[in-house]
C-alpha cells in the first residue's frame, strides 16, 4: 500500500492517539517525503515500499498467557519467550505484527516505581514522560528511515527505571513478524535515571515468506548520572526482511551504555548502534557480531560521539560469512575538542568460511584535541585448516569442526549473554553455517 497522510491519520485513529502524537506523524511524515532515496550502505532498490502492510491491527495485550490467542501463544511457546519469562526475567514484553500481544513486570519491581510497558500504552498513561524523551535522541530529521519509523510507529517498548534502582534480573522484549509483506516499525524509549540500572533484551524473528518483509525499529536510550544500561539484540530474521535500524543512546556524567548486537538472518542490515557521551567520566561499549550466508548482507558496526572530558569507550566487531555472503563492519568515532582526556579502542575481526564470501572494514575517526588516544585494530581472514584438520583428526566431521571453531571465534559475544540465550544462540549460528536457518 502507498504510504500516505490518510495511512499516518488511521494508524493514528485507529489508537486513539492523543492529537500531539497525530502531529507528530505528520511532521515526521514530511520530513520522509522530503528525504532523498538512501544511498549510503547496500543497495535498496529493490525494496517495493509501495507493497508493505504498515499496520495490522490486534485484539490487545494480555496479562497472563492463558489470555493470549491460542495460537499467537503457540507461536511464542515455540521460541520459548514464556518459558524464559518464568525462569529469570523480571518482566516481558511480546509484540506479533504491529502490536503488543503480552506484556507483565514482576510486583517486586513494580512496587519501586519501574514502568515497563508498550508504547502505545505509555502515550495513553504516561504523556508527560512520552513527551519529554521521544526523539529527543533520535528525531525524524535524523535519516529516512527514521523519519519513516517516527511516522507510522506501532508498539516497541516504554522503560523508566526510578533513581537508585537496579534491576537483579533482565527485562526482555521479543518482537515477531508472522504475516508476509507486513512492515514492522517499532519504538523503544529506556529511561535510566540517576544511579540506576538495567540489563534489556530485545529478541526478533520472523519465518521466510515469498515477499519480503521491513523492519525499521527506533531505539532511544536516555542514561542520567551513574546510571547504567545494558542493551542487547537478539536478532534472527528470515533471510528476505530488509532490517534498518537506528539506536542511539546519551550516557551523562559517569553513565555506562553498552550495546551487545547479535545479527543472523534478514536479507539486508544496516544497523549501527551509538553511544552520545555526554557527561564527563562517561563510558559505551559496542559488541557487535553479524552472520552473513548465502545472498544476505550485514552491514553494522558502532558509533561514539565524545562531548566530555575523561570519557572511554570500545567498539569490538566479529562476523562470519560464508556461501557468497557480504559482511561490512562500519565504525565511527568522533572526539570533540572539548572532550579532552578521552580515549577510543576500536577492533574488528573477520572470518570468511569460504572463497566467494566478502568481508570489509570501513573505521572512521575523528579526534578534536591532542590530549586524546584512539587505537584500532583490523584482521580478516579464513578458518585454518590446521586447526580443522586438528579436530578432524580428533573425530569430528568437518561442519562440526568449522562449527566449533566458528563458535570460538565469537566467544567474547556469547559470554556477554544470559546462559539460555548464548545455547539457543550456538544453536541457530550451526543453523546459519548450513544454510538452514529461516
Amino acid at each position: 500500500m502507498e504510504l500516505s497522510e490518510d495511512v499516518v491519520r488511521r494508524i493514528s485513529s485507529a489508537k486513539k492517539e492523543p492529537e500531539w502524537m497525530l502531529r507528530r506523524r505528520m511532521g515526521a511524515y514530511a520530513k520522509f517525503q522530503e528525504f532523498p532515496i538512501q544511498k549510503f550502505g547496500p543497495d535498496l532498490s529493490a525494496m517495493k515500499l509501495n507493497e508493505v502492510e504498515w499496520y495490522v491491527q490486534g485484539d490487545g495485550k494480555k496479562k497472563t498467557w492463558e489470555d493470549v490467542n491460542p495460537e499467537i501463544r503457540a507461536k511464542f511457546e515455540k521460541l520459548g519467550v514464556p518459558e524464559a519469562e518464568r525462569k529469570f526475567l523480571a518482566g516481558l514484553e511480546a509484540q506479533l505484527e504491529s502490536e503488543a500481544v503480552y506484556g507483565n513486570l514482576k510486583k517486586e519491581w513494580e512496587g519501586k516505581g519501574v514502568i515497563f510497558t508498550n508504547m502505545d500504552e505509555a502515550v495513553q498513561k504516561h504523556p508527560e514522560l512520552v513527551k519529554k524523551y521521544l526523539g529527543k535522541a533520535i528525531p525524524p530529521t535524523d535519516n529516512r528511515f527514521a523519519a519513516l519509523t517516527d511516522s507510522v510507529w506501532s508498539g516497541g517498548s516504554f522503560l523508566f527505571v526510578p533513581k537508585g534502582v537496579k534491576l537483579e534480573a533482565p527485562l526482555h522484549a521479543y518482537f515477531m513478524i508472522s504475516k508476509e509483506g507486513i512492515g514492522q516499525f517499532e519504538r523503544t524509549v529506556i529511561i535510566a535515571e540517576e544511579g540506576s540500572s538495567v540489563h534489556y533484551i530485545e529478541g526478533c524473528s520472523a519465518p521466510l515468506f515469498p515477499r519480503s518483509n521491513l523492519h525499521t525499529g527506533i531505539v532511544e536510550i536516555f542514561a542520567e548520572k551513574d546510571a547504567h544500561v545494558r542493551y542487547t539484540t537478539l536478532q534472527n530474521w528470515s533471510h528476505n526482511v530488509y532490517n534498518l535500524v537506528t539506536q542511539r543512546g546519551i550516557a551523562k556524567e559517569n553513565a555506562t551504555i553498552e550495546w551487545v548486537d547479535g545479527n543472523m538472518g534478514s536479507l539486508i542490515t544496516m544497523k549501527y548502534p551509538t553511544v552520545i557521551l555526554a557527561g564527563e567520566g562517561a563510558k559505551g561499549s559496542v559488541l557487535s557480531i553479524s552472520v552473513a550466508s548465502g545472498k544476505q548482507n550485514q552491514d553494522s558496526g558502532g558509533k561514539v560521539v565524545h562531548l566530555a572530558p575523561n570519557t572511554n569507550s570500545t567498539i569490538i566487531s566479529k562476523s562470519v560469512s560464508s556461501k557468497g555472503g557480504v559482511a561490512t563492519f562500519r565504525a565511527s568515532v568522533d572526539i570533540r575538542p572539548e572532550a579532552k582526556n578521552s580515549n577510543s579502542f576500536v577492533k574488528c575481526q573477520g572470518l570468511m568460511l569460504d572463497g566467494i564470501s566478502k568481508n570489509n572494514s570501513i573505521p572512521k575517526f575523528l579526534v578534536g584535541n591532542g590530549d586524546s588516544f584512539v587505537s584500532h585494530e583490523a584482521s580478516a581472514g579464513r578458518l585454518s585448516e590446521k586447526k580443522l584438520f586438528y579436530l578432524m583428526s580428533r573425530g569430528l566431521s568437518r561442519k562440526d569442526a568449522e562449527e566449533l571453531l566458528v563458535v570460538g571465534f565469537l566467544e567474547s559475544f556469547l559470554k556477554e549473554l544470559p546462559f539460555e540465550y548464548a545455547v539457543e544462540f550456538n544453536r541457530l549460528i550451526g543453523m546459519e553455517i548450513e544454510g538452514q536457518a529461516v
